[in-house]
């Protein structure tokens, strides 16, 4: 699994922008957001560019570490 840290998330209703944005993209599966550790892990099947996991968050309002 591939782990990445983010800022910007309070609430549950974060964790589940998260994991929708990650979800939705191509190659991405079995997302896991965890509030407390502020982070995502997921598993790609195919690699998948930072910049098009960072672009994710960040349009819907969190930061990528």
């Amino acid at each position: 699994m591939k782990t990445i840290k983010i800022k910007g998330m309070s609430c549950q209703h974060c964790v589940a922008s998260v994991t929708k944005a990650l979800e939705e993209i191509d190659g991405i599966s079995q997302v896991k957001v965890d509030l407390e550790k502020g982070e995502a892990a997921f598993m790609e099947s195919d690699p998948v560019a930072s910049e098009v996991i960072k672009n994710a968050i960040t349009v819907i309002g969190f930061e990528v570490e």
